[in-house]
């Protein structure tokens, strides 16, 4: 067998659906939308957005175990691997270009956001649904909610204060920084501009058929 067949077969083993992210960089050619999107996992991206995620963990499960309310983190630390997991492992990150890896099942996710996190269910190139979107912002909302009652409960005001100030930082720098350039362009969240998500669909075709599949129109 030539090097050229074995690289090719090693390639579709890794990247079935061809999603441009996860073939050779020499295939990028002229194209530019690496400066526009995150189209390659940086460890400062996930450096920044563990750092700011860090603002809101650190005071909302201190405060809950100065409280005395850390038998309730037990129940926290659970819903963290159902949300992680298996809610928003379904309904988010099972529609990234990034979980196309391998197939997207089987192995570990390797993105920015949530790297080494266990692809649970197969990758879907469609866009997220409306149930999808909705339930990711329940979860979501359950997900940074959950501290607040317990420390309204137990009187730890200033650890009430400093964890609502660290999910203001945590979602303003996904607004600012992370949204903007997200591959994960159906996520509610997401704000790349809609001409990047054209020329990025037009270069992977197992992602635009099925996106004009869902109805998508390109520009």
């Amino acid at each position: 067998m030539s090097d050229d067949v074995e690289s090719g077969t090693q390639t579709d083993k890794k990247n079935p659906h061809n999603i441009c992210i996860w073939n050779p960089k020499e295939d990028c050619g002229d194209c530019s939308l690496c400066e526009e999107i995150h189209c390659e996992m940086h460890r400062s991206d996930t450096m920044m957005f563990m750092a700011s995620a860090l603002m809101f963990f650190v005071p909302a499960i201190g405060g809950m175990l100065i409280g005395g309310m850390g038998l309730w983190l037990v129940g926290y630390f659970v819903y963290w691997f159902i949300f992680f997991e298996l809610w928003e492992n379904k309904v988010l990150c099972s529609h990234c270009p990034f979980y196309a890896e391998d197939g997207g099942q089987g192995h570990t996710l390797h993105c920015y956001a949530n790297y080494g996190l266990y692809k649970t269910w197969p990758y879907d190139p469609k866009p997220m649904s409306r149930s999808h979107k909705i339930q990711f912002l329940v979860a979501l909302t359950i997900f940074t909610g959950y501290p607040i009652p317990f420390l309204i409960l137990s009187v730890q005001l200033v650890f009430l204060g400093a964890t609502l100030i660290g999910i203001c930082v945590w979602m303003a720098v996904l607004k600012l920084k992370i949204c903007p350039k997200c591959l994960n362009f159906s996520c509610p969240l997401n704000s790349v501009p809609k001409a990047i998500v054209d020329a990025f669909l037009k270069r992977n075709p197992v992602m635009r058929k099925a996106w004009e599949e869902c109805g998508y129109q390109l520009g």
